[in-house]
């Protein structure tokens, strides 16, 4: 049960008002010394920065790098063989074949011109390229410069899309923003009882129907935004595989519906990619571009994988924008893709070999 909820009185329009949250209980005589048998409460922890966040959901990609990477550098003496090693570990980490090329190619180049002798020294150089190939990436979206500003939002089943999307809504109430949800995957029913929660955790309104199609809940929702004065409008899709033609078809329909709505719209097309599935990432943004116009990415579950090299291979075959990648399942545990503040917590040493090296 959702609690009571006010409908739209637009047609078709059975829009989400989250009820005022219940005042909360007030203890009374509460002892300010626990007793003697009641173990008193540990405090909580302070919350960690993002980071330390981003760090700790890399951990499983670090430890394929760090694992094929330890041995290499340090005073090792840079020969062909380590570079040979070092082209096999970033092909293990899904890399991909053109981007270990490019980065493996860079290396040696720098090696011969600057005269590098040792490991450390490779390793710095590394920092650096890969920092340079994954920098085209790194483009924030703003979410300015329409209103209301519309993201459509697309992906395959299980790519985390409706959790992103209320962790995106979250994100932009942060940044100071209306926020309106659309529920336009009809397919699934419980996508839509999903994004209602989602909604409800925010504290924003959700435009869904019982029943009916995609573009009809997408055409409420704009025309919904526009009355309420809603800055964004994050709006849901069905998950579908690239090999499903019709449904691919779909999405290409429910874009033109978005557009009839609103003629400078959407304004954003977001692909949501499970970093898990490593290179086939690549075929999903190509299939998903063609048929509706990919314009950013939204990479998740980076802390459930040690797949997190495939940003590299994003960025040298398909260099959409990445605007924003998750590594939790916290609603804050998204944010705007940073390539330097990525690589640093990819290299980041952990404490224990820390404790080694001083």
């Amino acid at each position: 049960m959702f609690g009571f909820f006010k409908k739209s009185p637009a047609k078709g329009d059975a829009s989400v008002d989250t009820p005022a949250p219940a005042e909360p209980d007030i203890a009374h005589d509460v002892p300010t010394e626990p007793a003697p048998d009641v173990v008193a409460p540990a405090a909580a922890e302070p919350k960690r920065s993002w980071s330390e966040r981003l760090k700790a959901g890399l951990a499983r990609t670090r430890k394929q790098w760090g694992g094929g990477l330890a041995h290499m550098f340090g005073l090792r003496k840079i020969d062909e063989d380590l570079l040979e090693e070092l082209e096999s570990t970033l092909l293990m980490a899904d890399c991909g074949v053109e981007a270990t090329s490019h980065l493996i190619d860079a290396l040696r180049k720098r090696w011969k011109r600057d005269k590098l002798e040792t490991g450390d020294q490779l390793q710095a150089v590394l920092v650096e390229e890969l920092t340079a190939l994954l920098s085209p990436l790194e483009a924030p979206l703003t979410a300015d410069t329409h209103k209301p500003f519309i993201i459509m939002v697309a992906g395959v089943n299980g790519s985390g899309k409706t959790t992103s999307i209320g962790k995106l809504a979250r994100w932009y109430q942060s940044q100071g923003k209306k926020v309106l949800l659309a529920a336009g995957d009809t397919f699934r029913a419980a996508a839509r009882e999903q994004l209602i929660t989602w909604g409800e955790r925010n504290g924003v309104d959700v435009i869904a129907q019982q029943s009916g199609d995609a573009a009809a809940v997408m055409f409420d929702a704009v025309n919904a935004a526009r009355a309420r004065g809603v800055d964004v409008v994050l709006a849901d899709t069905a998950g579908r595989l690239p090999t499903q033609l019709h449904l691919m078809e779909e999405i290409a329909k429910v874009r033109r519906v978005i557009t009839k709505a609103d003629g400078t719209a959407p304004h954003e097309v977001l692909l949501v990619l499970d970093a898990n599935i490593g290179q086939n990432a690549l075929a999903q943004v190509k299939a998903f571009d063609a048929a509706a116009g990919v314009t950013g990415l939204v990479v998740t579950k980076l802390d459930g994988t040690a797949k997190g090299g495939v940003l590299a291979a994003i960025a040298r075959q398909c260099p959409k924008p990445l605007r924003f990648i998750g590594v939790g399942e916290g609603i804050d545990d998204l944010r705007p893709f940073h390539a330097r503040e990525f690589v640093d917590a990819l290299f980041a040493k952990s404490e224990t070999t820390k404790s080694r090296t001083e």
